[in-house]
Order: structure tokens, then sequence, then C-alpha cells
């Protein structure tokens, strides 16, 4: 069974909502990097849980939880939203993240500091939980259909993409929100810099992307905005058996699609430098298809970037007729051996 992205939306350093990312996409210009105690970043703009979703409900929601709810409710709460099918599964919600780093070392060192272990905020519990982000969403919006939390790093987007295909190609559910969250915080800063996870220099980013992924052939691929070709992963212990594994999945993906490298219009990549790009110099050879380089207009996103990235893909097809109806490529390689592909195939303008 195929899969097609019928709407989407994002939350990102560009501001709220989805005309936010693309006007900034289309400016080309990053995002600005503010001053934080740890290291740079690149925020979501004005973003206060309270001030978006309200007061009830929000008091000990953090921000990687606040995102992802904003993010689905765009589209889950929107006047175009899917609402309860009259036969089959209600629509669910796969979203890729690793929850909140903040929030368990804040709910940890609480413990420890406390008079007694077990003086802590049991309110506050929750978003030391991996699918807090995920499952409040669907809480919030009523999507009662599979709710599914995937952690993968940098493709994790990916990761929730693919899952989402094979819930809907069993036949285990029918429209589904799906994409990545991650947000800022000292302590992820702080990991990051004594982890050495990611490319020196690369100012970390926050926000959330989501889009609507429905059957082909439901009455929403009306509206589809691209159809999702082929999903390929592959797995490494050292990064310099990134780019032989990453090209073998770029080629597996191709044969999937029954297609040739000469067919990719527009590539979205996790990183414009270093191993990833050497495999997608092997499978292009000297020529290059059109690229949108997200983690450098909106900082490296982490398990919002391969959502970041398919998003982008959207909006690159959006602005250029050209890129209809022929493939494009998203890649991400995760520092801790994951890495994965995407192709999809952008559908004509409604």
């Amino acid at each position: 069974m195929r899969s097609v992205i019928t709407a989407w939306s994002a939350i990102s350093p560009f501001g709220i909502g989805a005309d936010a990312f693309r006007a900034g996409l289309r400016a080309g210009v990053p995002a600005p990097a503010e001053a934080a105690p740890a290291a740079p970043a690149r925020l979501v703009p004005d973003f206060d849980a309270r001030t978006v979703l309200g007061r009830k409900g929000t008091r000990s929601m953090d921000r990687v939880t606040a995102l992802a709810v904003a993010a689905v409710g765009d589209l889950a709460g929107g006047p175009d939203a899917a609402g309860p099918p009259a036969r089959g599964p209600a629509p669910g919600l796969v979203l890729g993240t690793t929850g909140s780093v903040q929030s368990t070392m804040d709910f940890t060192r609480s413990s420890l500091d406390g008079d007694r272990p077990f003086y802590v905020d049991p309110a506050r519990f929750p978003n030391t939980v991996m699918n807090c982000a995920a499952g409040l969403s669907a809480i919030w919006h009523g999507l009662k259909g599979p709710n599914a939390t995937i952690a993968g790093g940098r493709a994790a987007g990916l990761l929730a993409l693919n899952y989402a295909r094979r819930l809907q190609a069993g036949g285990r559910a029918g429209t589904l929100f799906c994409g990545g969250a991650e947000e800022y915080s000292d302590a992820r800063a702080r990991l990051r810099h004594h982890g050495g996870d990611g490319p020196d220099g690369t100012v970390l980013g926050e926000g959330a992307a989501v889009w609507r992924l429905d059957p082909a052939g439901s009455a929403a691929e009306r509206d589809g905005l691209a159809e999702v070709v082929a999903v390929e992963f592959g797995v490494f212990e050292h990064a310099e058996e990134v780019p032989a594994t990453l090209l073998g999945c770029l080629r597996r993906a191709l044969e999937r699609a029954g297609a040739r490298p000469a067919d990719i219009a527009l590539v979205a990549p996790g990183d414009t430098a270093g191993p990833e790009q050497a495999a997608l110099t092997a499978l292009f050879g000297r020529r290059s298809p059109a690229r949108i380089d997200c983690t450098g207009l909106i900082g490296d996103a982490a398990a919002a970037a391969a959502a970041f990235q398919v998003v982008g893909v959207l909006v690159g097809a959006e602005d250029d007729p050209a890129l209809v109806g022929r493939l494009a490529l998203v890649t991400a390689v995760d520092h801790d051996g994951t890495l994965g592909c995407a192709l999809l195939r952008p559908y004509p303008a409604h």
C-alpha cells in the first residue's frame, strides 16, 4: 500500500506555523542565533506553552511536549482536520523524539537534593518518559488511533515515517499524523558538547514538524502533496563506514522505486559536509541536484531534523513546478549508528 502526505505544519526558529517556515526557507537566511548559557541556539521565537496552548493543562508541560502538541494541533485541530471515520481506525500519531533530557535531569536532581528522595513533584514525572509528547498530543487533540514514539536521533523523522507506512500497509491505521519534535535546553547543549554529538560549529536548533499521512486511494489523496515512494535504513559502528552504508541505502531505495540517480531532482541532506556528502557524491557523480539545507538555516534540530527536511522538500516542490513528478531525496545520519533515506514524489499543485 502506498502512503501520501496530504498536509503539514511546522514550528521552527523561523516562527510558528507553516507560513513562517515557508518564508524562512525561501529567504535562505539562517534564523537568528540567540545567546544561551551553554551554547548559542536557534530557538522558536516567542514560544510559550501557556500563551500558545492556554493555561489549562500546561503548568507542568515541558517545552518539547508543548512544541509537539502545538504542531500536531495545527493539523489535527484545524478546519480540514481528519475527523473520526465512519468505519476503520481512528486517526493516530507517530512521533519521532527522544523526549526531554532537561526534564529527566531536573527530576532526577530533585530526588537527590530534596529532604527525602521521594519529595518530588509527581506532576513533572510524565515529562521524564519518552512517549510523553506523543501521548499528551493524542489526548489533547482526541487522536484515538495508534500512538507511537520512535527514537533515533537525527533519523527519527524517517523512522517515524516508515513506522507509519507499515501501520497503514498492515491495515492497522488510516490517517496518521507523523513527524518529529525537539527542544533546546542547557542539558542538551552540554551533553552534545561533551559527547561530541554533531559537526563542530553547528548551532543547536529546536522545533517540531508534522505532516498528515493518508493511505493512497483514500478520499484525502485528492489533496495529496507527495507520495512516499521508498524508505531505507542502515546501521554503522564507525564514522568511516557511513559513506558506504548510506550509499547502500540510497541504491536500495532507488531499486525499490525502479529509478536511477538521474531521476532525483532535489536533495535535502541532514549534513552538507562530511561522510553523508561523500555518499551523495558517489551516487550522483558530477551531477548535482538542487539542494535544501535545513540544518544551515534552522540549526541542528536533532530528533526533528529529518522531519524538517521532509517538509522542506514539500516547500521546494511548491516553489519549482519542475520538481513535480520527479523524485526528491531526504537523508539522515545519527552519530549513534543509525542512518536512512527516503524518496518522495511531489504531486502537482491543486
